[in-house]
């Protein structure tokens, strides 16, 4: 089913169809309560109340809004930048990545075009909290963390009602526990980052989570080089040297969060970063379709 503007699959194992049904029905309904939260489509979301209060004053969110935007700043921090929920401030105009794209903007436009992504200009205040945006026209975003956030959501309400065994599957960004029927882990496929509907790994898990962020759904070629529609918020310019990046941990709001950073921090200093992180591992395939795993994973 869609929601959250991504295809959510949810799997719990149960003693009879009546029942597993009910438990979906109750994490389909958990979804889309967080993305009447979240989303930015809806004029009179908290995300949104938010942006249209930039350089004018706080507004007052949820404490669940409020601790998602503070985990997100930290977020922002461990990853120098790469991760930043003010991405939404970007000029959509500079990147449409169609294919009649021939050149990549010059280094000026792109980073007027991103001047308004800044993290360390999100002011929260926890004895209220209300969030303040402090430059006009910035705007936050939840592309980058809202899908796992709401598979661990999701999954903590299945757990609550009593499904020892499930996986929640958003587009690829999935968090499973529990055993199999069949008394087996779970075995979850990594994409293929060439033939995106093919595996290119099988992985045994339970009670893990694992996303992937890639450069085989969206992109350009430009001068035999292929650019990522990820941007590097820093520079306003597309990665390019990586084709798609799996997080492995225990919990989806975090493989969701540090997936794209790595991509933009490139090989080198985003497995520095990832085995600096306790359980958190990573696989990296570069453009080359050359494998680099962290320290702790073995294929």
């Amino acid at each position: 089913m869609r929601l959250m503007g991504n295809r959510f699959e949810i799997t719990v194992v149960a003693a009879d169809t009546a029942t597993a049904d009910a438990h979906i029905d109750a994490a389909v309904s958990e979804i889309s309560r967080i993305e009447k939260l979240f989303t930015t489509f809806s004029d009179d979301s908290q995300t949104n109340l938010v942006n249209s209060q930039a350089g004018i004053s706080p507004v007052r969110v949820d404490r669940e809004v409020f601790d998602l935007i503070a985990r997100s700043i930290r977020i922002s921090n461990l990853t120098q930048g790469a991760f930043d929920i003010t991405y939404g401030s970007v000029d959509k105009s500079l990147w449409n990545f169609d294919p009649n794209m021939k050149q990549l903007p010059d280094a000026e436009t792109a980073r007027k075009a991103v001047r308004l992504i800044n993290f360390r200009n999100v002011i929260l205040d926890p004895e209220n909290t209300s969030v303040f945006l402090k430059e006009k026209g910035m705007r936050i975003g939840f592309g980058g963390i809202g899908k796992g956030y709401a598979a661990e959501r999701a999954k903590m309400i299945l757990k609550q009602r009593g499904v020892e065994s499930g996986v929640v599957n958003a587009s690829g960004d999935l968090t499973a526990w529990g055993l199999q029927p069949n008394g087996e882990k779970w075995t979850v496929g990594i994409a293929n980052p060439d033939l995106s509907h093919q595996v290119f790994s099988y992985m045994n898990v339970t009670d893990m989570a694992i996303a992937t962020s890639g450069n085989y759904e969206k992109f350009v070629m430009i001068d035999g080089k292929k650019y990522s529609h990820t941007i590097d918020p820093h520079t306003g310019l597309p990665v390019s040297g990586i084709k798609s990046v799996t997080i492995i941990t225990t919990n989806a709001e975090i493989a969701d969060a540090l997936a794209t950073p790595v991509m933009i921090m490139g090989i080198r200093f985003g497995l520095n970063m990832i085995n600096q992180i306790k359980n958190v591992e990573a696989v990296i395939i570069d453009d080359d379709n050359r494998l680099y795993l962290s320290d702790n994973i073995k294929f």
